[in-house]
């Protein structure tokens, strides 16, 4: 039986169109015991834009085919989950080429090689992807700017103190809150506190950050300079006012 291995993809938020890992996964399998391909392994990467080469499944599956022999050809759903980029997608199925495997596309058969007609075929639809995600990126920046002029939460990192909830909003989490009041209540001390002090502080009391980690000084800096902590969002340049966020407290100063 021909050796081959399976590769699938999906992006953050778009599970509904481009069903998940699994999905694909299943669909890989299937297909390799309809046409007696023995699939060695699956890679793949959950949450992950098809424009970015750098996806840490895409890194393993080069890994293995350079330590691997033998193995003909990558398996996957469609030629979208490789990239929605075409420059990335063209030069992923060349370092494809050069490791004499070829790309097998279940719902795009024969798009392989490098005959004229396949490789036109293959960039006009490598060409559409990228410009599907063009069209996606621009209505998700779109809703998100009408989010923050609403005074919404437009996404990012959810800052230290904060929590999503399910609609997508921010709001305070009880106890990392109580750390960020504590910070700003140090700073504002008669002698304030530096940030490496607070930062010692912290980690002396066994504080730790969200990510279970020791506070440094610039962590607490960033805490402090912070717009969110005193009630103001920020994104693409509109600035709402949210007194529900502020956790900086009162502006006097006071002694612990």
């Amino acid at each position: 039986m021909t050796n081959v291995v399976g590769y699938g993809r999906v992006s953050t938020g778009n599970q509904k169109t481009e069903g998940t890992i699994d999905v694909q996964r299943h669909e890989v399998h299937a297909y390799c015991a309809e046409h007696e391909l023995h699939l060695l392994k699956f890679f793949g990467d959950e949450g992950v834009s098809g424009g970015l080469e750098d996806r840490a499944g895409l890194s393993q599956l080069f890994e293995f085919l350079e330590d691997v022999s033998g193995i003909k050809a990558v398996v996957i759903y469609k030629l979208d989950r490789i990239a929605r980029d075409l420059l990335i997608q063209e030069h992923l199925l060349k370092k494809l080429s050069l490791l004499g495997v070829e790309i097998v596309s279940i719902k795009e058969p024969d798009l392989a090689g490098d005959e004229p007609v396949r490789k036109f075929t293959r960039q006009i639809m490598g060409g559409v992807a990228e410009l599907e995600k063009a069209y996606i990126t621009m209505r998700l920046t779109d809703g998100r700017k009408n989010k923050a002029r609403k005074g919404g939460y437009a996404g990012g990192g959810v800052p230290f103190g904060y929590m999503t909830t399910q609609d997508g909003d921010l709001a305070v989490h009880p106890e990392r809150a109580e750390v960020v009041r504590l910070i700003f209540k140090l700073r504002r001390r008669r002698v304030p506190m530096s940030y490496n002090a607070i930062a010692d502080y912290l980690n002396e009391n066994l504080i730790p950050t969200a990510q279970a980690a020791r506070w440094y000084a610039r962590t607490v800096k960033n805490v402090c300079e912070n717009a969110i902590y005193r009630g103001k969002l920020t994104y693409g340049g509109n600035i709402s006012l949210r007194p529900d966020l502020a956790l900086t407290g009162s502006r006097q100063r006071t002694a612990l």
